[in-house]
């Protein structure tokens, strides 16, 4: 399994992360659950309406944090932006709940990948594993 799989399935089953953002001098933390894999890269997806979207525009820099059994995983990178309609199609059939909000060709949907990113996984029983991608 390559790294950045392991990171997605661990989001996946996690089915909840936890994303943080900057808004000025005010971090903002909201729950997030959109993973995808695609093209070697993780990306995730949120409306250009959203004040997230805004706050990333401003800021690309993020993290994000998910637990799963007794492990967590924090992230922390660059979220880039991307208008590959193939990327956004990928993401809504992965995840079909979202297609009653967003749509690639909505003007709205948007999907992002992680840059110069790092993932530690922890927990309470192990030595911390790093993945740089």
């Amino acid at each position: 399994m390559s790294d950045i799989k392991k990171i997605v399935d661990f989001l996946d089953e996690a089915k909840t992360y936890y994303l943080a953002t900057t808004d000025g001098d005010q971090p903002r933390v909201r729950p997030f659950g959109t993973a995808l894999l695609y093209d070697g890269k993780l990306y995730i997806q949120t409306g250009k309406v959203k004040e997230v979207s805004k706050q990333l525009a401003i800021n690309p820099k993020a993290e994000i944090c998910a637990f799963n059994k007794g492990t967590w995983v924090r992230i922390s990178g660059e979220l880039v932006n991307d208008d590959n309609r193939d990327v956004m199609v990928s993401m809504l059939e992965k995840m079909p709940e979202l297609k009653s909000m967003y749509s690639p060709d909505d003007g709205n949907m948007q999907v992002l990948y992680f840059k110069n990113a790092k993932a530690v996984f922890c927990s309470f029983t192990s030595a911390p594993e790093t993945i740089s991608f």
